[in-house]
Parts: C-alpha cells; sequence; structure tokens
C-alpha cells in the first residue's frame, strides 16, 4: 500500500498560522514553526497624564506609544529572543499639584525599537512634547509656552524601527492662530493611527479638551475582532489620551470622547483616565475646578508585542489516520502537532467601586463576580493559544474639587476570553447637585448622605453579577449616614437612626468559592460612612464579607474609611466631611482572575507575578491559573 499499510488517510497535522501574544518581558522561542520569516507588531507603553491642582485649564494628553508592524517577510532567527514589553509612563502630580505626566517606555525585540509615547503636558507650563506618538500642548500658560503638540518620533527613527512605525503629532490647545487669550483646555495626545485633536475655541470655563489621536487598526494583518489574542482593544492599539479641560458650572465631572485603541479620556473635576492596560494608549490628563482641587493624571497603558508565522505547508486541525510514534514525536518536538483543546473553569472577579464623600458617602459597590465553578457552564479554549486577562483596577475613593462637587470612581472590568465582569459602581455623595445616589455597577454604590429629606437612592447591580447597593438616610435633624455599598451575595444596607444616632450602612456580603482549592470570599461592598453632630454613636458601616473597605466616623474615637482588599474586587469605604483624613474615601479593591484546567492541561501565566500551581487531592491535582495583575494565559 502507498501508505505503507497504514489504514487511514494520509495526512499532514501542521496547523495553520501560529500567532503569538505577548504581554510581559522575557524571551521569545522560535517554536521552529514555518519559514524563518513572520509578520511582527511592537508596541510602546504610553504617556502618563497632567494633573491640574486648583487652577483654570487642564494639562495635555499624553500620547500613545510608537507601534511598529512590519510585513510578512521580516526575519526572526531560531534562537531564542529577549523582548522587552514597555510600562506606561506614570501619572503626574497629586490632586493638589500641577505636574506632567511621565514619558512611556519603549518596547523591544527582533532589532526593533518601539518608542515610548509621550507625557502629558502640565497646564501654564509648557507645549507637547515628542514622543512615539507625541503629547498635546497644555492649557493655559503663556504667549511663549502654550500651543503646539508634540512631534511623533516613531516613524523617524532608523532603519526598520522607522520604516515600519507609526506615531502622529500631539493636538494644539487652541487651533491657529496662537495669540492670546489660551484655551483652557489641552491639545489630544497623538495615536498610532491618527494625530490629536485640537482643544475646542476658547469660551471661559466651557472649553473641552482635544480627544486623542485613534490607534492603529491592525485586524486587516491579525484577522477581524474578536480573536483571543486581541484583549478589549478589539486589534486597535495605541490611541492617544484626552487633553484635560476647566469648567466652573455644570456636572461636577465631564470627560473628552475616548480614543479608539486604548487611550484614556481627559477629564474635568476627575482624574484623568488610565491608558488600557497592554494596548500602548496613552492617559488622559485633567483640569482643576476651583476652588477645589482637579485629580491626578491617568496612568499609560502597558505595551505588546504580537508574533505571526504562516504556516509553510497546508494547513490541517486534524491528525486523524494512525500516525506511527516516530512521526508524532518528530511533529511534536517541530511544534507543529495538533494541540487539543481544553475545557476550564473560572472565577473573574472586576474592581470594586471607590466610597464616597462628605457628611457620609456611601459605600463603593463590589466588582461585578462570574463564575462557572462549581458545577458551571466551562469555557472551551483552544491548545496553543495565548489569551490576554486585564485584572480591573479598583476605583478612586471620593474627595472634596469644588463646591457641591467630589471626585470618585467606577471599578474596571476584568476580561477573559468572553467573560466580562462589570466594575463596580461609586458610591454617593452627601449634599451634591449632581452625583449624590450610588453609581450602577457590577454591584451599585451605596447611596450618599445629605441634610434634608428624602433618602438619597443607591445604584443597581448588574444581574448576575451583583447586587443594589442601599440608599442613605439624612434628615434635618440627625447626622448624615450613607448607605452600604452591594456586594456579590447580598444588597448593601440603608444609613441607620436606630439606635439615634445611627451609623453607616454596612455593605453587601460578598460570595465564597472554593476554585483556588479552599473557599474564599470575594466582591463584599464598602460600609457607608457616617458623620456626627453628638460625640457618640454608631460608626461607619462595616465592610461586607469578601474584601470590603469600613466607612469612616467621626463619633467617639475618629476613623478613617479602608480601601477595598486587593484581588478581592471588594468596594471602598465611604468618607465622612470633617477631619482628615476621614474626609477621603476608601479605594476599591483590584479584581482577579482564576483558571481551573484538568491536571494534564499545559498552562503558563505570566508576568511572574501571576502563577500556576497544581491542586493536591482530592481536587485530582488540577492546574490552577490565578491572575492578581493583567497579563497572559497559555495554554499547551
Amino acid at each position: 500500500m502507498a501508505n505503507g499499510g497504514i489504514i487511514g488517510p494520509i495526512n499532514d497535522p501542521t496547523r495553520g498560522d501560529l500567532t503569538t501574544l505577548i504581554t510581559a518581558s522575557g524571551t521569545y522561542s522560535n517554536p521552529g514553526f514555518g519559514p524563518g520569516t513572520a509578520t511582527v507588531m511592537i508596541v510602546a507603553g504610553g504617556g502618563g497624564g497632567a494633573s491640574a491642582g486648583p487652577g483654570n485649564s487642564g494639562g495635555g494628553g499624553a500620547g500613545g506609544g510608537g507601534l511598529i508592524l512590519t510585513p510578512s517577510s521580516y526575519p526572526i532567527g531560531l534562537s531564542p529572543a529577549p523582548v522587552t514589553i514597555g510600562a506606561g509612563g506614570a501619572a503626574g502630580g497629586s490632586p493638589s499639584t500641577v505636574a506632567s505626566g511621565g514619558q512611556g517606555n519603549d518596547s523591544t525585540g527582533f532589532s526593533l525599537t518601539a518608542k515610548g509615547g509621550a507625557r502629558g503636558a502640565g497646564r501654564d507650563i509648557e507645549a507637547g512634547v515628542p514622543g512615539g506618538s507625541g503629547g498635546g500642548g497644555g492649557g493655559g500658560g503663556t504667549p511663549v509656552a502654550f500651543g503646539a503638540g508634540g512631534t511623533a518620533t516613531q516613524p523617524t527613527q532608523p532603519g526598520n524601527s522607522g520604516a515600519y512605525g507609526f506615531g502622529n503629532t500631539g493636538g494644539q490647545q487652541k487651533a491657529p492662530p496662537l495669540s492670546p487669550p489660551p484655551s483652557d483646555a489641552g491639545g489630544g495626545g497623538g495615536g498610532a493611527g491618527t494625530a490629536g485633536s485640537n482643544a475646542s475655541p476658547e469660551t471661559p470655563g466651557t472649553s473641552v479638551g482635544g480627544t486623542g489621536g485613534s490607534g492603529k487598526d491592525v485586524t486587516p494583518t491579525f484577522g477581524s475582532a474578536p480573536q483571543p489574542f486581541y484583549g478589549p482593544t478589539s486589534g486597535i492599539y495605541a490611541g492617544g489620551g484626552g487633553g484635560g479641560f476647566f469648567r466652573n458650572s455644570g456636572p461636577c465631572t465631564a470627560y473628552t470622547p475616548a480614543a479608539p485603541g486604548g487611550g484614556g479620556r481627559g477629564a474635568s473635576g476627575q482624574s484623568g483616565e488610565s491608558g488600557v492596560a497592554n494596548s500602548g494608549g496613552g492617559a488622559g490628563s485633567v483640569g482643576g475646578r476651583l476652588p477645589g482641587s482637579g485629580g491626578t493624571g491617568g496612568t499609560g497603558g502597558s505595551g505588546v508585542i504580537i508574533v505571526k508565522q504562516t504556516c509553510a505547508s497546508p494547513t490541517y486541525n486534524v491528525a486523524s489516520g494512525v500516525w506511527s510514534i516516530n512521526d508524532a514525536y518528530n511533529y511534536k518536538k517541530a511544534g507543529t502537532w495538533v494541540s487539543v483543546p481544553v475545557s476550564v473553569d473560572y472565577l473573574v472577579v472586576a474592581g470594586g467601586g471607590g466610597g464616597g464623600a462628605g457628611c457620609g458617602g456611601g459605600g463603593g459597590g463590589a466588582g461585578g463576580l462570574l463564575a462557572s465553578f462549581p458545577g458551571g457552564i466551562k469555557l472551551s479554549l483552544n491548545g496553543g493559544t495565548s489569551y490576554p486577562i486585564t485584572v480591573g483596577a479598583g476605583g478612586g475613593g471620593a474627595y472634596y474639587t469644588g463646591p457641591g462637587c467630589f471626585a470618585g470612581a467606577n471599578g474596571s472590568p476584568s476580561i477573559f476570553s468572553s467573560i466580562t465582569s462589570i466594575g463596580g459602581g461609586k458610591g454617593g455623595n452627601w449634599n451634591t447637585t449632581f452625583d449624590s445616589a450610588g453609581a450602577p455597577g457590577g454591584s451599585g454604590g451605596g447611596g450618599g448622605g445629605r441634610n434634608a429629606a428624602p433618602q438619597y437612592l443607591a445604584g443597581s447591580g448588574t444581574p448576575g453579577q451583583g447586587n443594589a447597593g442601599g440608599p442613605a438616610f439624612g434628615s434635618n435633624s440627625n447626622p448624615d449616614r450613607g448607605g452600604g455599598g452591594g456586594g456579590a451575595g447580598a444588597v448593601g444596607t440603608t444609613g441607620s437612626d436606630a439606635p439615634n444616632p445611627g451609623g453607616g450602612g454596612p455593605g453587601g456580603v460578598g460570595l465564597a468559592n472554593s476554585i483556588s482549592g479552599s473557599p474564599v470570599f470575594y466582591a463584599g461592598g464598602g460600609g457607608g460612612g457616617k458623620d456626627a453632630d453628638t460625640p457618640n454613636g454608631a460608626p461607619g458601616g462595616a465592610g461586607g464579607n469578601g474584601g470590603g473597605g469600613l466607612g469612616a466616623s467621626n463619633d467617639g474615637t475618629p476613623r478613617a474609611a479602608t480601601a477595598g482588599t486587593a484581588n478581592t474586587g471588594g468596594g471602598g469605604g465611604g468618607a465622612t466631611q470633617r477631619g482628615s483624613p476621614q474626609s477621603i474615601a476608601g479605594n476599591g479593591g483590584s479584581g482577579i482572575v482564576i483558571i481551573r484546567a484538568p491536571g494534564a492541561a499545559g498552562l503558563t501565566a505570566s508576568p511572574g507575578t501571576n502563577t500556576v500551581t497544581t491542586l493536591p487531592a482530592p481536587a485530582g491535582g488540577c492546574k490552577v491559573a490565578t491572575f492578581t495583575v493583567s497579563g497572559t494565559l497559555t495554554t499547551g
């Protein structure tokens, strides 16, 4: 017989194109797959956003990281190649200071260097600065300092880094002519796809910062979204951050539009948004809101590398027929044997919401919780594939930013493959015009206290992920008590008037899960804060079991609010108005992603802070990958 007596078709088990996602510095080992060439995308870290302080103008948006995209004929060696993933630039300053952000860091590999994105320019300090993509011009300033956006350095790099490089200039703080008066809004940071936008024309107190430039769309090269290696930006990378701007009326918090490609939004009266992890997105900057402070800039998004090796021979996804031991061994050694899908359980918890502030701020809602373990529907993963993992950050606790205004933030989502948990809602604030109610989220934030009836409402939870927060209690004659944030297992409790004077509402309890091998509670709501007009009484609310933070109080022994516990998704505790640090609410706790697979499955987790462990009996040697920071899961 032509096939040596084997019954079955003559077949080649070679896989299709092999695409590898790299989200942490290390070594790329060529699996010997196909020819010695590949399409390589390298993205540097995005720049950090600028803070504004209690002024009347905003910083320029940070530039996206430089992006390199080679043709498929780019040579890669067979020897292991060191790769570096650039970190995003640091956030600028503190809520009460004016400072530019930090420059993004370079990503390198395969004799290519992607340049870090430009930092956000501080207001009243400087024009936009150069970077992989340039930063936006800072708002305010003098005729000498204000105006132009920063230039892009990636396209002018020597050799292939420039020939295949993408980057664009940042936007101006106002359109030409650059003559006084300057705009009080910063320009948008440049993106790998388009330049940053100019700030809107000068109208004192109502100008809007420029939108960050769009990132580079690489789906024509690596395939239409969704792909398991794309992550939340859906194949668009290195967007620019939005410019900060000043508002003296209207809502306490306002944002520029978000740029495609992971760029953070610029803000007024609230910290600028961070760039998305492993997107190279530039961070948003912030503008002040008199007479309070405006917040900090965001942190730039870290970089990423994607390598696509095209198969040199016909592609198959099966190895039908009968194979000799030698053939199977040789194909496996060469990295071309068909990989078997693996079914996994998961626990995905988002970041908790920050607590509210004022006289009885609401507790932050817990991050949304989704789990297949135990007894749920497992997720099927492709063998030999890299999956990006996003671990959501906790939202910032609220603090005073101006008359009737407090800054605070929802938690960020956690993402694994098709599973997305929603960030917890921020707690409501006391006696404000715009945001005394708790915000909706995975679990909702507790309502903020107020010196007049009625009770102030809580935020709603997301069905299947969490519960609503509790409303606040307030009256003309009693201290104000914020409601507790919702938890994954129960709603938050209403601020109480019994016994009088009552306390802040406790946060809702979370849920216990044993996916890691032992029961752990996750996603508890933050306790509501309690202000006091008397020297004694009940304290702020307790945090819900599952990492919820304690609510602050001023009765008896003053107590500051505490943050939600890291990697639980717990909500932050609500603050009080009097005293420091009691006037600052607790941050939400960061989320977590845990994946459990059969013992025979090959799992690796990066970067090194994430782990893979093998459970002892009676768990049957299952492997558990635990992600406490964003990274990559790779199946064998």
